[in-house]
């Protein structure tokens, strides 16, 4: 799966969660840009996970700052 594809498909995920309508980009951060809480990601996450059928672990989680991190790693770990 290229990233390209992953992007689309995230960026769906994302648009019921981005309740200020903010432009995402890869530099695009959860907690400053978007304002997520800690319910908002796990609700997020829960979606990518199912849409992708991964799983992503709490480190991995505390290490995605953007949505440009977050991307390349749904990308690694859906094509592992």
């Amino acid at each position: 799966m290229d990233r390209a594809e992953v992007d689309t498909r995230i960026r769906t995920i994302i648009e019921p969660f981005n309740k200020k309508g903010v432009e995402i980009t890869d530099a695009t951060t959860f907690q400053n840009d978007l304002e997520f809480d800690s319910l908002t990601v796990m609700d997020f996450v829960a979606e990518i996970e199912d849409e992708f059928d991964i799983i992503i672990s709490m480190n991995q989680q505390a290490e995605i700052e953007n949505y440009g991190q977050l991307v390349d790693a749904v990308t690694k770990m859906a094509s592992d």
